[in-house]
């Protein structure tokens, strides 16, 4: 069995004295709740796989390569190799790494305070240099480093290290020969040697982690726009999970910033359950897609025979047998032509355990007339009641509609007054096999969540309260 040390490394991430808000989504915002759990996963993940700190920790299958390798601070050549900061004591020349086991963390978030994160570690070392025998030591560290975290200039939170110490523990002999006289003198440089090799570590990590902390900052596509995210206040932090009051900016195509206007109410946050991470959806972003979809024009369609599959009935026999009265002696066997215009905002509704679209639009009926244009049937104002079917995926929330009720109104005929009722059938079978799949193509970029920590919402739970959407998922 090789010999290893257990070293402690002590993290204190400061935080601003704030908590967490009592629930009250107040502003526009999406609100993330992200669990300690996550950040201790990014933490450990940095550690692991991280692309910055592979060649400062090397590997578990190449434990003597990197910061702490045959080739870096420890091994032959380094500070505590032959030429080394032990160039003068010969018999410790060639001293490296045997045994390197990647740390391991756990941290405490302390409320209105900060973060305690605890990176345990064992390395073994050995020197097979002129002393008889090999030489096999180990020693126990305490690092103690405080970190602060902000905001970035580009609106991201930031981890920040702020003051890094080392404090050097027992150090053991496990097999070859050391004077007793020596003792001393590997304990003082050690102690010279720790800090600079693992207060870079610690910043290294937080470089890992505020790459990840800088995604949230990102210009993802919206439906005939895009979605930008920042930080609107400062991150706040429980005993549980920090808090990031997220402000999405909405741009055209052309970059303009989209202003529509906001729910008057606040939507009231469910509290978070340990062990999970949380991220509200607002109701204004599903108004602002559904806006800029209607402002563009994305919600408008022409309805004629070409698009239409052969059991949707689009000929002026058809509409006879529903409204003889409405057609008077308009020929039979004439193709239809709807023309569907959305010319207000659609209203979305988010409570109850469901989410709805109020659609108004105009519907224009029109024939067609052989080798001539289309003339005017009558005019419909109708209201469509679609019911929105969101699902989480691993970076948005998806939104599908399909139709739940319609009515109409006659605005006006080119023959006498009729019952529109009875058109609402016939009118809802078009909008349910062709209007609403047009809609859905439209909205299939979806809402973007904002990307914390490389957080996936594929497996979240999903909850519909009153103006907001909540996803839940599991750490």
């Amino acid at each position: 069995v090789q010999p290893a040390m257990l070293g402690l490394w002590s993290l204190l991430l400061l935080w601003g004295p704030a908590t967490p808000c009592q629930g009250l989504l107040e502003t526009v915002g999406m609100l993330a709740r992200i669990d300690k759990d996550e950040l201790g996963k990014a933490i450990q993940n940095s550690l692991v796989g991280g692309p910055i700190l592979q060649n400062v920790l090397g590997s578990v299958a190449a434990v003597n390569q990197g910061l702490l390798g045959s080739g870096g601070l420890l091994g032959g050549g380094g500070l505590l190799g032959h030429g080394g900061v032990f160039g003068t004591v010969e018999e410790l020349s060639g001293l490296k790494t045997e045994e390197l086991t990647l740390p391991k963390e756990s941290l405490k978030l302390l409320p209105g305070s900060g973060v305690q994160l605890n990176l345990h570690t064992k390395v073994g070392m050995h020197c097979p240099g002129p002393l008889r025998g090999l030489l096999q030591l180990a020693a126990e560290v305490n690092m103690t480093s405080r970190v602060a975290l902000g905001v970035s200039s580009r609106g991201t939170p930031i981890l920040i290290l702020k003051r890094c110490s080392t404090l050097l523990g027992h150090i053991s002999l496990f097999s070859g020969l050391l004077p007793t006289s020596l003792f001393g003198v590997v304990e003082q440089m050690l102690s010279k040697v720790f800090p600079g090799l693992l207060c870079p570590v610690v910043d290294s990590v937080l470089g890992v982690v505020n790459e990840l902390l800088g995604a949230v900052l990102s210009l993802v596509p919206l439906a005939l726009g895009s979605l930008e995210f920042s930080l609107a206040t400062l991150p706040l932090i429980s005993n549980q999970y920090i808090e990031l009051d997220i402000n999405p900016i909405v741009k055209s195509v052309a970059g303009d910033i989209i202003d529509f206007p906001k729910s008057p109410a606040p939507a009231k946050v469910p509290p978070k359950e340990d062990h999970t991470s949380q991220v509200t959806v607002p109701l204004y972003l599903f108004n602002t897609m559904f806006g800029l979809l209607q402002t563009n024009g994305a919600l408008n369609m022409d309805i004629t025979p070409e698009l239409v599959p052969s059991n949707v009935p689009l000929t002026t026999t058809d509409l006879a047998a529903l409204l003889p009265e409405a057609l008077g002696k308009l020929p039979l066997h004439q193709h239809l032509l709807l023309s569907l215009r959305v010319k207000e905002a659609p209203t979305v509704t988010l409570n109850n355990k469901k989410a709805l679209v109020s659609l108004p639009a105009n519907i224009h009926v029109l024939f067609y007339v052989p080798q001539g244009t289309p003339e005017s049937l009558f005019e419909l104002n109708s209201v469509m009641t679609l019911c929105a079917q969101l699902t989480p995926l691993a970076t948005k929330l998806h939104v599908s509609l399909c139709l739940e009720w319609l009515g109409v109104k006659v605005v006006s005929s080119f023959t006498h007054a009729f019952d529109e009722s009875r058109l609402e059938e016939w009118l809802s079978h078009v909008v349910r096999v062709v209007y609403a799949p047009k809609l859905n193509v439209a909205l299939d970029v979806g809402i973007p969540l904002p990307k914390v920590l490389n957080i996936s919402f594929s497996n979240s739970v999903l909850e519909v309260i009153e103006n907001a959407v909540v996803l839940t998922v599991a750490s």
